[in-house]
């Protein structure tokens, strides 16, 4: 029986969303990667999703995300919105409630093809991020690039379900430069996990522009978590306001560090490419 599968994507951040309420899907990292590769039979993703039956009271499904090297991973954002969508959609509601292995997550309808999630808190003690040492997160000891003339340093670590190093840059960085650094800085020992790459460039107190080298994935059009990660950390160093536009290349989110519970809440779009059905020999 063929297992079918659909397409998504949030600002260019891709997906392949596998819903499993009448077909099984439990994917060795092998399955994964050849679902992720794009071209010579791969669907092509950076993300693959599996929506699950709830485990837990108040839930309407238990996700699972897989990135494109074949690790299960905690969180992911843009896939976040697309989720809590297509969970609308099917429910006739416009908000709605998931669990993950990071903790509960909910989304509310926020237009057309419009979604805001709350991400919950951040963690920011570096132990949860987690760090291999003792450090302040808000400043980390970290530099890339010659001992004189580094590249990038002292960046902020924080984690949304997922790590995050986060550094402040003068100017918006090339893709070669987001490439060379965030793949150094990806498995630098001070991360046990491995971590995504941010390259945060402040415009104003509302607008940030950033890139990404996500963990496992690389360089990617859009990273949700990576949003939230830089704006908590534009506002842990007094450099925006509580609320903020995040821009990619791609596209643009809205997140705020809620001031009242400590909640991150990002506002985005989805958007859904088209439906398919899995290779055979990813199917079962």
């Amino acid at each position: 029986m063929s297992r079918t599968f659909l397409k998504m994507n949030g600002l260019g951040n891709d997906f392949v969303v596998v819903q499993t309420l009448t077909q099984n899907f439990e994917p060795t990292p092998e399955e994964i990667r050849a679902i992720a590769k794009r071209g010579d039979g791969g669907i092509g993703c950076d993300q693959v999703i599996a929506i699950d039956p709830p485990k837990a009271e108040g839930a309407s499904a238990y996700v699972r995300f897989w990135n494109s090297d074949g690790e299960e991973t905690g969180a992911c954002g843009n896939g976040t919105r697309c989720v809590a969508w297509l969970l609308m959609q099917s429910a006739g509601k416009t908000e709605v409630a998931f669990d993950t292995v990071a903790g509960r997550l909910s989304g509310v309808a926020a237009g057309e093809k419009l979604v805001t999630v709350d991400m919950g808190p951040p963690r920011l003690e570096w132990s949860q991020i987690p760090l291999a040492e003792a450090m302040d997160t808000a400043r980390v000891e970290l530099q890339v690039g010659p001992i004189d003339a580094p590249w990038v340093h002292t960046p902020v670590c924080v984690s949304m379900g997922n790590p995050h190093v986060v550094f402040f840059v003068d100017a918006p960085v090339s893709d070669e430069f987001a490439t060379k650094t965030g793949s150094l800085v990806e498995h630098h020992p001070l991360f046990p996990e491995g971590v995504n790459v941010g390259f945060a460039h402040v415009e104003s107190r509302d607008h940030i522009r950033l890139k990404v080298w996500e963990r496992g994935a690389g360089l990617t059009a859009a990273c949700g978590t990576g949003a939230c990660a830089a704006q908590v950390a534009a506002v842990r160093r007094g450099l925006t306001d509580r609320k903020a536009k995040v821009e990619f290349e791609s596209g643009a989110l809205t997140i705020e560090w809620r001031e009242s519970d400590g909640h991150v809440i990002m506002t985005g779009p989805v958007s859904m490419d088209f439906a398919g059905k899995l290779p055979e020999a990813v199917a079962a």
